[in-house]
């Protein structure tokens, strides 16, 4: 008995010693990443490094889970702060995207269209000569949405640089992490949580390090979420009906930042109360409209990008690469994944439909679709043929409600993927491992199996 009492007071002991020195470790591991010279030549490091630090938000996990209020909202809030901070100032080196970013951001500021014409058939200011030499894909007219667009916009307005742009996006990034915090509150969930996505570095180094727009769109569909569930205007269905139509409008902010959010309209509309999902679809149009029309006609030129885009590009898609393979036809590969992805969707909105009858509350209801929004984003991603590692900021902010192992495996593999800088940036020579990609497939698939074994698949649960 004796025995035993002590075991327990030492385990509780490591416990509470883990607290303060996970966020220090987690620092430590940013600052040994940001103090390399070119991060493209230390892709080992990069992947080593960052599993350590998955390792220890699993371990976070773990602690919290037995400490109560572990880490306090601005403890959260001050080292994701901190972390993000490290790579605001240095060049973006894992991916390019940035420049096209503030191509289409500073053309948008001198009124010139940014989908008018591809940036090879430009000429440049002298101001812009050498971000103009550094897009990549200049043959093609930018493929990103109009709400990307004027996001850009203001982020080249902060003196028109990568780190003014860059700190834009962070700003977003911060205000997500924000909003986690709420949002865990609304759904009655411990909110040390937060941390799941505001420590992970996988926001970090894409977002402050490489400047990707993806944390933006995260932040409106985050909104939208806390709007829809806003216990206060249950009674009052003026402002109710507001809240719903602002909501929608989010919403459709957050589809024209990056595409990828559309796939949750089902859910969205599920859980938007009956009496509501009209004022949601009208503000969902009206925002759509406004933003549409804003860049017409020049606009319908992105449509030749996006082909481009669905028909051509491919990278670490493991599902993709097996039908090719196996049916010879790349295009026959992506019929049969976007099928069935689709049918994906469809089974788990009706999953959610059954689960949300009944008088349930709204952090119930909340619980189950954001449950669903998590297994869409990871079926998305494992059955995308292009599955570049910030597209995984998508599951990334459902983390925080939604932990289970695929999810935060997938979250730290995709950086395996980087690979492919080591042998571009020697030799300009792009060749993908046909392991990494396997791996980048089959370890979320097996952390699964590992998690349903313990008792743990990611399912959003209450406080």
């Amino acid at each position: 008995m004796a025995s035993a009492l002590y075991n327990l007071t030492r385990a509780s002991r490591a416990r509470q010693l883990a607290l303060p020195a996970i966020p220090v470790l987690l620092i430590a591991g940013c600052g040994a990443l940001a103090l390399q010279p070119e991060l493209r030549l230390a892709v080992p490091m990069l992947t080593g490094v960052t599993a350590l630090m998955a390792l220890l938000l699993a371990l976070a996990l773990f602690c919290g889970e037995r400490i109560p209020n572990p880490w306090s909202p601005r403890v959260i809030l001050a080292v994701a702060l901190l972390l993000r901070l490290m790579f605001l100032c240095a060049p973006p080196q894992l991916s390019d995207d940035i420049y096209r970013y503030l191509w289409d951001g500073s053309n948008l500021l001198r009124g010139v269209n940014p989908y008018a014409a591809a940036p090879a058939l430009l000429t440049p200011p002298p101001a812009l000569r050498t971000v103009h030499a550094l897009i990549n894909h200049p043959d093609y007219v930018t493929i990103y949405p109009p709400m990307a667009q004027l996001i850009f916009a203001g982020g080249a307005a902060l003196g028109g640089s990568v780190t003014g742009l860059k700190a834009f996006l962070v700003l977003f990034d911060l205000g997500l992490c924000a909003l986690l915090i709420l949002l865990l509150q609304r759904l009655q969930l411990p909110v040390w949580l937060a941390l799941l996505y505001a420590w992970n570095p996988l926001p970090v180094l894409e977002i402050a390090g490489s400047g990707h727009v993806d944390g933006a769109g995260l932040t409106l569909l985050m909104a939208t979420f806390y709007l829809i569930l806003d216990e206060r205007d249950e009674a009052q269905p003026g402002p109710g009906r507001w809240s719903a139509f602002l909501a929608g409008a989010l919403f459709a902010c957050a589809c024209l930042v990056k595409l990828f959010p559309l796939v949750l309209a089902p859910v969205l509309f599920l859980l938007t109360p009956a009496s509501r999902r009209i004022p949601f679809g009208a503000g969902f149009l009206a925002a759509l409209a406004a933003l549409l029309v804003a860049f017409l006609p020049q606009l319908a030129n992105i449509t030749q990008s996006l082909d481009a885009y669905a028909r051509n590009w491919e990278f670490a898609g493991f599902a993709f690469n097996t039908l090719r393979t196996f049916t010879g036809s790349g295009s026959v590969a992506r019929l049969i994944l976007s099928s069935g992805f689709a049918l994906l969707v469809a089974g788990i909105t009706v999953r959610l439909a059954l689960d949300l009858r009944g008088n349930r509350t709204p952090a119930e209801r909340g619980h189950l679709a954001i449950t669903a929004s998590y297994r869409i984003a990871l079926a998305l991603l494992l059955l995308t043929p292009t599955l570049q590692p910030w597209y995984a900021l998508f599951l990334a902010a459902f983390l925080p409600f939604c932990a289970g192992p695929a999810g935060l495996v997938l979250c730290w593999v995709v950086f395996l993927t980087y690979q492919v800088q080591i042998p571009y940036f020697i030799r300009g020579a792009w060749i993908e491992s046909g392991a990494v990609t396997a791996a980048v497939f089959l370890a979320p698939l097996a952390a699964y199996l590992v998690g349903k074994l313990l008792g743990r698949t990611g399912s959003a649960r209450p406080a």
